[in-house]
């Protein structure tokens, strides 16, 4: 086989190092029964060289570089014998060392090990599986993705390290992806349930067949369009910021937000989230609460049943995702309303001028979230620049000083769309046009110079649930949804490629979720190298070099325990 340069492995020890993943892992061992074997970072090195080199993160491939591609310099900084195995014994002692460490890697991170080389009785496996879901097992979980997040962030860092992402805003794109294994789902005939025990079918968008194997949450660095004619962003990688592999349809809202609450320990700025309906129908509290509470703005998108009116706060209605006047036209407001995908997607005449029409009714936006994510927003018919003429409005104001003028300075296009007799007029009940209504019974939304909207909404899980922070459907929706959307898919055909495949079994054979997740994360970790030695070559026309790599901060040591259920004893019958 062709030899690695040491510089190569030099620059990935480094970056491997520099994730903290090796140490903890270190720590997670000690003192367990056995052996030590091959330490965790020579098994984590190998496979992270199979990646860069081969595509695939297989334990086979590793053991070929570790024993047959390392110089003499690289094999001392491994632990790796100078001499190759030279017979067909060595050669299998010497792999089996390494599926032994790798082994040990998984066995103490597994809060429900068990035997993933044969199927299991059902029952017995819907016991180990249920751990999984167990507080301790959540924990363990938990961890589990920690560390894989490590190494995915490891890249990242490098970037930031090295002032890559100056012109990146904080806008992000949250979207899952299926990760397919080899082993077979559970079967009806012999009784027995998978090898994976907690995978299940992973269902895209449309489409009627599912693919059996596990859901990776990936998190994207992405961009808007800027308004002044399309104005690109100032460029920088767009990298894969998160991932978190877990049961498909389980859990979706918890590993976005557990993604995006380890990103924010980088220090990076928080801009726009946006994700697909599969997100938009989380419970609040799981995604939509959490996420504004980490400082992000959400662009979201709805199901036919779920457009048009949604709700109310304070008085003022939900309408699409955005408060409004509560007399807004019912006609306007629920225009969107059962409207198919493809209507909504490609709006006839009709509904574009309907969505026109019902802008100026919207409430605006008087103050941007706070620390807390509460916003504060204006009537429509307040402030300096009302989009509406309404007779209550008028009549609450202290300082009405009566009708509007008529003179209007024809030449200024501004005083035009400003004068009131240019705005919409919102149409009140009858009675108030003859008498002037008691304040008391008004709703806040009228009453107050404005309303405050907390993060979870006080409970109200309708505002919580498809509040955001764009009109729906609306330009300014537009220009931030679509481009995030499709930034996504960018990063799935990038580490969906021919070269690199995480959608490939083939790729990532070991079996067990606890597998599956660091390897996937080897993976996507090369992914993120390659995405930002490509953009670097593309830019200045270099290369990573070792001073990149030596830029990436040293790992905050903390003191990482085992999980509680990592040495549990099977379940009766095991």
């Amino acid at each position: 086989m062709t030899e690695i340069p040491d510089s190569k492995v030099g620059q990935l020890l480094t970056l491997l190092d520099r994730s903290g993943v090796p140490d903890q892992l270190e720590s997670l061992l000690q003192g367990r029964p056995g052996p030590a074997g091959i330490r965790p970072r020579t098994v984590l090195a190998g496979l992270l060289l199979a990646a860069y080199y081969t595509g695939r993160a297989t334990v086979a491939a590793a053991w070929r570089i570790l024993h047959f591609s390392l110089q003499r310099r690289a094999r001392g900084w491994l632990g790796i014998p100078h001499q190759s195995p030279g017979t067909a014994h060595e050669c299998i002692a010497s792999s089996r060392r390494l599926y032994r460490a790798l082994d040990r890697i998984t066995t103490v991170l597994d809060p429900a090990r068990h035997d993933r080389r044969r199927r299991l009785p059902k029952e017995i496996a819907s016991e180990y599986a249920k751990v999984w879901n167990s507080p301790a097992g959540r924990q363990a979980a938990a961890l589990l993705q920690r560390l894989a997040n490590q190494l995915v962030l490891a890249p990242v860092r490098l970037a930031q390290a090295r002032g890559h992402l100056r012109g990146w805003q904080g806008d992000v794109g949250v979207d899952a992806t299926p990760i397919p294994v080899l082993a077979h789902p559970d079967s009806g005939r012999s009784h027995t349930a998978s090898v994976e025990i907690t995978a299940g079918w992973h269902y895209s968008a449309g489409s009627s067949d599912g693919i059996f194997g596990y859901s990776a949450t990936l998190v994207v660095a992405a961009h808007t369009k800027r308004p002044e004619q399309g104005k690109k962003a100032l460029p920088y990688p767009q990298l894969c910021l998160g991932l978190a592999l877990d049961t498909p349809t389980v859990r979706t809202g918890q590993n976005a937000i557990a993604a995006l609450t380890q990103l924010g320990d980088l220090g990076l700025p928080t801009g726009t989230c946006a994700a697909d309906r599969a997100y938009t129908g989380c419970s609040p509290g799981n995604f939509q609460v959490p996420a504004r509470q980490l400082g992000y703005r959400l662009a979201l998108d709805y199901k036919a049943n779920e457009r048009g009116v949604q709700g109310s706060w304070e008085g003022a209605l939900l309408v699409d995702g955005c408060l409004a006047c509560p007399h807004m036209p019912t006609a306007l407001a629920q225009v969107t309303r059962g409207a198919k995908d493809g209507t909504v997607r490609n709006p006839p005449q009709e509904m574009k001028a309907a969505l026109e029409e019902r802008a100026p009714f919207y409430f605006k936006t008087k103050e941007s979230p706070d620390a807390r994510g509460t916003i504060r927003l204006q009537c429509p018919a307040r402030g300096p620049s009302p989009t509406v003429n309404c007779l209550r409005h008028d009549r609450l104001r202290p300082d009405r000083t009566g009708p509007p003028t008529t003179v209007i300075n024809l030449h200024d296009a501004r005083a035009r769309a400003r004068h009131p007799a240019a705005l919409p007029t919102v149409q009140l009940p009858a009675s108030e046009w003859h008498e002037e209504a008691d304040r008391e019974h008004l709703p806040p939304a009228c009453v107050q110079s404005s309303i405050s909207v907390p993060a979870d909404a006080a409970g109200d899980w309708r505002t919580a649930k498809y509040r955001q922070d764009s009109q729906y459907l609306s330009d300014t929706w537009k220009r931030t949804y679509q481009p995030i959307r499709s930034h996504n898919e960018g990063i799935n055909g990038r580490l969906k490629s021919e070269e690199l495949d995480i959608g490939n079994p083939k790729h990532r054979p070991a079996p067990g979720q606890v597998a599956q997740t660091l390897l996937t994360a080897i993976m996507i970790t090369v992914g993120n190298l390659d995405i930002l030695d490509t953009w670097l070559e593309v830019r200045t026309g270099s290369n990573l070099v070792d001073l990149d790599y030596e830029s990436i901060p040293a790992p905050v040591s903390t003191q990482t325990e085992a999980p509680e259920t990592a040495i549990r004893p099977p379940p009766q019958g095991g």
